[in-house]
């Protein structure tokens, strides 16, 4: 993601937002960043890899690495047989499909209304975040996928 696009998305104006659900919680990612929005038929588990990655799966005959959001946010994992969808991204000209459990809408936002991440945000989800919106007394987390992909601050935290 350039760091345009990364200031679009809590900047003035408006951004456009897909807004995905992760356990019980609502979260939008700018949709000049993704992709595909896709449910993977397989993942394939990768040796040795850092734990947020839950392994690789094949998108159109490209082989792209298969992050489980869960993770990166501390949540539990979901039930085994559960449903999964993804976000397809791309990084650096590397493909990531972000393993999330549903994607809701698309949603239309004044960056104005960004407000800083809250003092008593879990300090994970902080760390991924770029700001939230408060949509009747919902509480929408903006990702930063920069962040959200970068495993060594993962292995920093702890």
């Amino acid at each position: 993601m350039s760091t345009d696009a990364a200031d679009r998305a809590v900047g003035d104006g408006s951004t456009d937002f897909i807004t995905v659900v992760i356990g019980a919680q609502t979260f939008g990612i700018p949709v000049d960043l993704v992709h595909d929005v896709f449910v993977p038929q397989s993942i394939t588990r990768v040796p040795l890899s850092p734990r947020e990655v839950a392994g690789v799966l094949n998108l159109r005959g490209r082989v792209v690495t298969a992050i489980d959001v869960r993770q990166c946010l501390g949540l539990p994992p979901r039930e085994a047989g559960t449903r999964v969808m993804a976000v397809g991204i791309e990084k650096d000209n590397e493909p990531y499909g972000l393993v999330i459990d549903e994607v809701g809408e698309v949603l239309s936002l004044a960056g104005s209304a960004c407000e800083q991440n809250p003092t008593n945000l879990d300090p994970q989800w902080r760390r991924v975040s770029r700001g939230v919106y408060r949509l009747d007394g919902n509480l929408l987390v903006i990702l930063d996928v920069d962040r959200l992909l970068d495993f060594e601050k993962y292995s920093d935290a702890a």
